[in-house]
């Protein structure tokens, strides 16, 4: 007897579809359904680490450099252009809207700011080159807003375990954010400053 897996493909993409809702809701953002639709299969995407990730020529699995992939893109053109350009800011926002944490803790001068503006000016140039362009500069006017929704998506993800819920507390710490205290409290956690015995 065959065993099923225990999640599908679209049973994942439904559990993104349903939290991105929450969060766009709980923003009152406003986002085209087609905008919404591409954020749900960007996150199911990178699920895959081949999606983030590229092996180096050691056997390690690397994240790209931002840059890297600049230079990538402006060494191709039409197409070839376009698509990199596209992965460039795919990689933007889910990074700075998933794991924000992350550029936080790495000692360069990268930070989320510039994540974010590098997605967007990717965006961009897809939105000038495209036929349907309506997405293309949803997704460059609204980079912000989209990765502040994705930022809702991941802290919810958190919060469903015990290591996640001190990486939201933290998170919370560094930020004040009022987002992430009502999380926390709605996970029996009280976040306090200056906690004095």
């Amino acid at each position: 007897m065959a065993e099923k897996p225990i999640l599908s493909a679209q049973s994942i993409r439904d559990f993104f579809r349903d939290l991105l809702a929450r969060a766009i809701e709980n923003q009152r953002a406003q986002v085209q359904p087609f905008t919404e639709l591409y954020l749900v299969n960007l996150l199911h995407e990178f699920l895959a680490s081949e999606a983030l990730y590229v092996q180096s020529e050691d056997g390690t699995w690397q994240q790209k450099p931002l840059a890297f992939l600049l230079k990538e893109a402006l060494d191709e053109a039409g197409p070839a252009r376009l698509r990199l350009l596209r992965r460039l800011g795919d990689t933007s926002l889910f990074i700075s809207g998933f794991f924000p944490d992350s550029l936080v803790r790495r000692s360069s001068l990268v930070d989320v700011d510039y994540y974010i503006a590098m997605g967007g000016r990717a965006y961009d140039a897809v939105a000038r080159h495209a036929m349907e362009r309506s997405l293309w500069e949803e997704l460059a006017d609204k980079f912000r807003l989209l990765v502040d929704l994705l930022n809702e998506v991941s802290e919810r993800t958190l919060a469903s375990n015990d290591a996640g819920l001190v990486r939201l507390y933290e998170r919370w710490l560094k930020t004040g954010s009022d987002r992430l205290a009502s999380l926390l409290v709605r996970q029996g956690v009280v976040p306090r400053r200056g906690f004095v015995q």
